[in-house]
């Protein structure tokens, strides 16, 4: 007699129902847990934090010690952003750089965005290995991020934390994630592009306002040059324009060490300089191989955009942007938007040329109308006025008089002279003085008012214009435009007063020039970048000065102090 099967005897049916029932128990228990995982995903605009929420809620929700989201780049080839979950920070820096999703398990993903599965990561034939000091991982689970057909990255978790293979529960709510996730990346896409649309465009202003405040021309255009650098995200911005002998030379430039390529001239046989002439972008991913680009300056770089200054089809010149060595070249958009900037500062630079055009017009015919009124009317009346007293002279017969009305006629004489040579130096061309660093320190100040939202107030001490030097006035300027940058891009702040004291004194007794900006945002944060203030420290550093911040009165905004000697 056979023996009956064991799936036909009422235990087992029993057990098997317990077993559904408890599956079908974990499931309506992890429901609420997902909706409110996939609503806590769905808040929020900014990108990253964005992403931070999608790698802790997909851990949470498939019982996952590590999660990570990557997020594919324009042209779809690699990935633009790695974010992880569960990795302590101290391992994630003795990992080193992320992966860039071009090879192993993570390029596969990309080039065939399908869910993966894997109880074993390491045996996979996909899989390029881990490198030192990366976190074991075994079971691995994968699924890309779409919406509406478009792929913007892959959702991954790894080693689920009962030591069980992922099942299909887990794809299922990691799917569910994934499409929550792919909307809440395309919000904020959309709005980090238009934030940057908005940036770009308020550089274009403070370019124009710089171009057509009628100030020096060389420091218009390195306003043009530090406000692609800062928008771009670039390690240097570069403005060239037409050489005499048929290149382009570097003029104005933006960056740690600009001073050191200015004068630098492309030559006209350079494929680039070609290019530009004609009115076309120039667009590298690497400048120090690009064969095109033949100057030993590039050396130090890596993408980089080079962009006419052209209006009307004429090209005024061209902006050069530049990013390190190893940096990601530059997207589809901001090559969009930086192109845009490069027209709006062509077009201001040629208003700003109009409008320069149009004032020495007038101060020549100025100048002509005083010329032709000393000439006809002053030196008229004064040659006839010593003609009087010449016939007076001849009429009287007192010697004392004579003598007396002798020396007037000789002072006329000189003085009708004098007229004459101040009439010929008039018909010259004048000599365009550059502007003092007050005027300068004001354009500053109401460039910045345009990000701002507001002006900030300003306070001089002392006779800034006649005692700062040009070296240091310039690096001010610099420091200035640094510091109204920080506050505008990170302080959140409502009033800003900015003040030059040229009376200060250094620690060793040296005179010196102060600046001062203080505003009353939020403050600065206990970690995060310091580029700036490093560049401000060692700007004054150079000059033999210093450079400090910190919270301001009763301890609420920040306070930057720069000072340089005289």
């Amino acid at each position: 007699m056979a023996e009956p099967d064991p799936k036909d005897s009422p235990g087992a049916a029993t057990q098997d129902d317990g077993g559904l029932q408890g599956l079908a128990a974990e499931l309506t228990a992890r429901v609420p847990q997902l909706l409110e995982g996939t609503r806590s995903v769905g808040t929020g605009l900014e990108l990253r934090s964005t992403l931070d929420r999608i790698c802790a809620t997909a851990a949470e929700l498939t019982h996952a010690r590590y999660g990570a989201i990557g997020v594919v780049d324009e042209p779809g080839d690699s990935l633009s952003d790695f974010v992880t979950h569960g990795v302590p920070d101290e391992v994630a820096h003795a990992i080193g750089r992320p992966p860039d999703g071009r090879t192993g398990l993570l390029g596969a993903l990309i080039r065939d965005p399908v869910p993966i599965r894997l109880n074993d990561l390491s045996a996979d034939p996909r899989s390029a290995g881990f490198p030192r000091s990366h976190p074991r991982m075994r079971t691995f689970l994968g699924v890309p991020i779409r919406v509406r057909g478009d792929v913007f990255g892959n959702l991954y978790v790894a080693e689920k934390r009962c030591g069980a293979p992922f099942d299909d529960d887990d794809l299922h709510m990691l799917s569910v994630l994934a499409t929550e996730a792919g909307i809440a990346i395309g919000h904020a896409r959309t709005y980090e592009a238009a934030r940057q649309r908005e940036r770009w465009i308020d550089g274009s202003v403070a370019v124009t306002t710089a171009l057509l405040s009628g100030g020096d021309a060389e420091d218009a255009l390195t306003v043009v040059a530090e406000q692609a650098r800062r928008l771009a995200g670039s390690a240097a911005g570069i403005v060239l324009l037409p050489a005499e002998e048929g290149g382009l030379e570097i003029v104005a430039g933006a960056g740690d060490q600009p001073s050191t390529s200015l004068g630098v001239i492309i030559p006209a046989h350079s494929p680039v300089v070609a290019a530009l002439r004609r009115g076309e972008a120039v667009f590298v991913d690497d400048a120090a191989t690009d064969p095109r680009v033949i100057t030993r300056l590039a050396d130090r770089f890596g993408p980089q955009m080079l962009l006419p200054l052209s209006s009307g089809g004429r090209v005024l010149g061209a902006l050069s942007i530049l990013r390190k060595r190893g940096e990601r070249p530059f997207t589809e958009s901001e090559r969009t938007l930086a192109t845009q900037f490069a027209a709006q500062a062509a077009l201001a630079l040629k208003v700003a040329e109009t409008q320069r055009d149009r004032e020495r017009l007038a101060v020549y015919e100025d100048r002509d109308r005083i010329a032709r009124d000393l000439h006809d009317l002053v030196i008229q009346r004064l040659f006839a006025t010593g003609m009087m007293l010449e016939r007076a002279q001849r009429r009287s017969a007192v010697p004392g008089v004579q003598a007396g009305v002798g020396r007037a006629v000789d002072e006329l004489d000189v003085t009708i002279q004098e007229i004459r040579t101040a009439i010929f130096a008039l018909q010259q061309e004048p000599a365009e003085a550059p502007s003092g660093l007050r005027t300068r320190v004001l354009r500053e100040i109401n460039m910045a008012a345009v990000p701002l939202g507001f002006k900030p107030t300003h306070r001089f001490l002392g006779p800034v214009d006649s005692l700062v030097g040009e070296l240091t006035g310039k690096n001010l300027i610099a420091a200035l435009r640094e510091a109204l940058s920080n506050v505008f891009r990170h302080a959140r702040a409502s009033h800003v007063e900015v003040s030059v004291d040229a009376t200060a004194v250094l620690p060793d007794g040296r005179d010196a020039v102060r600046l001062c900006v203080a505003d009353d945002g939020v403050g600065i944060p206990d970690s995060g970048r310091r580029s700036g203030l490093r560049n401000l420290a060692r700007r004054a550093e150079s000059l033999g000065g210093a450079s400090r911040y910190g919270p301001g009165e009763e301890g609420a905004g920040t306070t930057v102090v720069w000072e340089a000697p005289l």
